[in-house]
């Protein structure tokens, strides 16, 4: 169909309502607190177990769109809230360190402590947009000691996190990405925040570049130190999904910061460039992983299309369009559009679809697990619709 600034909305709205419902119908563990979220196409329970990276992102969901939309401003979204939070403080973080477990059990007893640091990444998140919702001082207060922790991890020294976390001298695209992400989460539009983690932005802005290679062409997952490649097939391994999602943390930074340069590069190379190579021109659809020499990537999983790929890339080019104003941008979104809105939503149930095989065919028909839950559909349709939103009363 043409869409237009004003049926994109529309659709786009009734598909956040209907995803939000699944989610507070079907999620709330009222017995024990917290979040159920593996979560079959129906809305049933198939595994009790929390997976604590899931937990927090429920929550900075939550009172995100409690702090961003009229209609979501209400009790039983910030109560929700509250009650996910607590789960965390009392379950998930670990009591007298500044480390979250990445699962636990139902009743919130520690099941796994991972090598990562992205529970703790959304642990951050979810409390800094709490404290905003509530105006709470020490949900903030919790959240910039946490990101104190992670600085020292990203930037610094990762060994406390255990062996087996990272190799020496690589660096992956994921830690600044999300680190860049955090910094902008616990900052918000606070100038006096931004200015106290200047020194922290930057040097996200200057990593997440440092995967840009072969002349520029291709952006690699995972780099050395020194930014140069790395030799194999891990070294060739890129993420289109990954690149994108940088590309428009990227461009909000150029923006708020005014960087003419900043925003070249993350529109030309960190957006446009892994679409065009990561869109497959016979089934449609943009790939998981790619490799930059043409192999095929040693990931069984590579050729299939995933919700969270094409969240990130609805995202970015919705904010692309909004910068340039371009036709031949917003003709890519709806493309992209077309594609994600005829294959991912379950207009039966409710939720998207996660995990499609190559052809577009439903791999996976549950809506929640330990990688997917409430979280980047929901952000995805809540950005599309205030940048839609600002387009339609410029």
């Amino acid at each position: 169909m043409a869409w237009t600034l004003d049926s994109v909305l529309d659709r786009l709205t009734t598909e956040l309502d209907s995803v939000m419902q699944f989610w507070l119908q079907h999620s709330h563990d009222k017995q024990f607190g917290g979040f159920l979220h593996c979560l079959s196409r129906e809305g049933k329970v198939f595994d009790t177990v929390k997976y604590g990276w899931m937990v927090c992102r429920q929550v900075w969901m939550y009172a995100k769109l409690y702090n961003s939309l009229e209609r979501y401003h209400t009790a039983e979204v910030l109560e929700a809230a509250k009650a996910g939070i607590e789960f965390i403080l009392q379950h998930v973080k670990v009591s007298g360190e500044q480390r979250c477990y990445f699962m636990v059990s139902r009743e919130g007893n520690p099941v796994k402590l991972q090598r990562k640091p992205f529970t703790e990444c959304f642990y951050t998140m979810a409390l800094a947009e709490l404290a905003r919702a509530t105006g709470t001082n020490h949900y903030m207060e919790a959240a910039e000691k946490m990101l104190g922790q992670l600085i020292q991890w990203i930037m610094v020294d990762s060994s406390s996190l255990g062996s087996g976390y990272l190799t020496r001298g690589t660096s992956e695209l994921g830690r600044p990405m999300m680190l860049l992400n955090v910094l902008q989460e616990v900052c918000g539009n606070d100038t006096t925040k931004r200015k106290q983690y200047e020194k922290e932005i930057s040097w996200s802005i200057q990593k997440i570049q440092t995967h840009l290679q072969r002349d520029k062409k291709w952006i690699c997952e995972n780099v050395s130190d020194d930014a140069s490649e790395l030799p194999g097939s891990g070294g060739r391994l890129m993420t289109p999904g990954h690149a994108i999602e940088a590309g428009w943390m990227l461009l909000t930074e150029a923006q708020q910061q005014d960087l003419p340069d900043l925003k070249k590069i993350a529109i030309e190379d960190f957006i446009m460039t892994p679409l065009n190579a990561g869109w497959d021109k016979e089934h449609g659809g943009i790939f998981y992983f790619l490799d930059v020499d043409g192999h095929d990537p040693t990931q069984l999983e590579w050729n299939m299309k995933l919700w969270w790929v094409h969240n990130e890339t609805l995202i970015s080019l919705l904010m692309v369009y909004q910068v340039t104003r371009d036709d031949a941008i917003w003709k890519r979104f709806c493309e992209v559009l077309d594609y994600t809105l005829k294959h991912f939503p379950d207009p039966q149930h409710g939720e998207w679809y996660g995990y499609l095989t190559r052809e577009g065919h439903i791999n996976q028909k549950f809506k929640g697990g330990p990688f997917k839950g409430c979280y980047h559909v929901p952000r995805c349709l809540l950005m599309c619709h205030t940048m839609l939103e600002t387009l339609l009363k410029k």
